[in-house]
């Protein structure tokens, strides 16, 4: 595990999504709109405020070590201030594609390059700032390491205070959303079933 790297000025981290709707392999689905995550609009005072959309991706990297599938995962401050590990995400910058974020995103919080093999899932929920209610969807890819080293010195927003490789076996227990372990639960099994001729999953450098 590395240093801690520590950061003055760290932005605000959303609201947890742990019990927000979650859509595995969601070629066709689309995020949904004008309902909160528990499916009401919330308060008078809330709904009076401007919505924004925001859209994010990331996902979980994979590297055996030691024989076993292993995803790079961070730990950052929630808006309550405890340390959380969670799967590295960011906003898309510009014209960006998902996928493109994704890779980006992973980079700069991980130290690790990754080749996204597949769409994993959706996390979409909604949480309310100071002056905006904000519709958020976060798009998850499984990608392959292709190069790198561990670090949070990368991170533009020094919002990563630390990062490890952890085996998809002791992901339940370190992951603190519980969607973000469904959307482990979901990767590991699309590493350990059996493969069709030609279909590339994640493999040691």
């Amino acid at each position: 595990m590395s240093t801690p790297a520590h950061s003055e000025g760290r932005s605000q981290v959303p609201a947890p999504p742990g019990g927000h709707p979650l859509r595995i392999n969601p070629q066709e689905s689309r995020p949904t709109t004008g309902h909160s995550a528990h499916g009401v609009h919330g308060s008078a005072l809330t709904s009076d405020l401007p919505v924004v959309e925001e859209t994010s991706a990331g996902g979980l990297v994979v590297e055996i070590l030691d024989g076993l599938h292993h995803a790079a995962v961070i730990a950052r401050r929630n808006r309550a201030g405890r340390l959380e590990w969670c799967l590295p995400k960011g906003h898309l910058e510009g014209e960006e594609t998902a996928e493109e974020a994704a890779v980006r995103e992973i980079a700069e919080e991980t130290g690790i390059t990754g080749s996204i093999q597949r769409r994993l899932g959706v996390i979409d929920y909604w949480f309310t700032g100071d002056d905006r209610r904000v519709h958020k969807v976060v798009h998850h890819f499984l990608l392959s390491a292709v190069g790198g080293f561990l670090t949070v010195e990368g991170d533009p927003d020094s919002e990563a205070e630390d990062v490890a490789w952890v085996a998809f076996a002791d992901l339940p227990a370190t992951l603190s959303y519980p969607n973000e372990r469904r959307l482990a639960a979901a990767a590991l099994d699309l590493l350990t079933r059996p493969t069709d001729p030609g279909q590339d999953t994640p493999t040691h450098r």
